[in-house]
């Protein structure tokens, strides 16, 4: 059990240095992928997205979702790949937290009808550290 620990505490910090992703949905029996900012809080991740988007469709369909991330420019140099599922969340007291300025490209404030928040459920993670020495943590 202290493994586990010990490894979520790891890869919460990998998380915390890693600003984007690549976020996949399933669109039919086709994968979906595009560039997303990652917001999180140790494993609780979170996506910033329009309730108008397509990917929120998808997601109705289908909420399993994989999320790459660490090789980036300005990543950690640590590949974790997630599996999880997704699903669209528009608490208030989150949206609030999350909230940055310059969403108001996009949004009108953080009470936005079209602001929301997509809410990754991690069921494995698969992480590949600087040493090329790979782990898993599965949920």
């Amino acid at each position: 059990m202290e493994a586990k620990i010990i490894l979520e505490q790891n890869l919460a910090k990998i998380l915390d240095h890693n600003q984007f992703c690549s976020f996949a949905t399933v669109e039919g029996n086709r994968p979906k992928q595009r560039y997303m900012a990652l917001y999180n809080q140790g494993l609780s991740i979170h996506l910033v997205t329009d309730r108008k988007t397509h990917k929120v469709e998808e997601l109705e369909e289908n909420p399993h979702v994989s999320l790459l991330l660490g090789y980036e420019i300005g990543g950690s140099r640590e590949v974790v790949e997630i599996e999880g599922t997704c699903k669209v969340t528009a608490e208030d007291s989150l949206r609030k937290q999350i909230w940055k300025e310059e969403f108001k490209k996009r949004f009108t404030g953080p009470d936005d009808p079209d602001y929301v928040l997509l809410e990754i459920t991690p069921v494995r993670v698969e992480y590949t550290g600087k040493d090329g020495e790979k782990h898993e943590w599965i949920e």
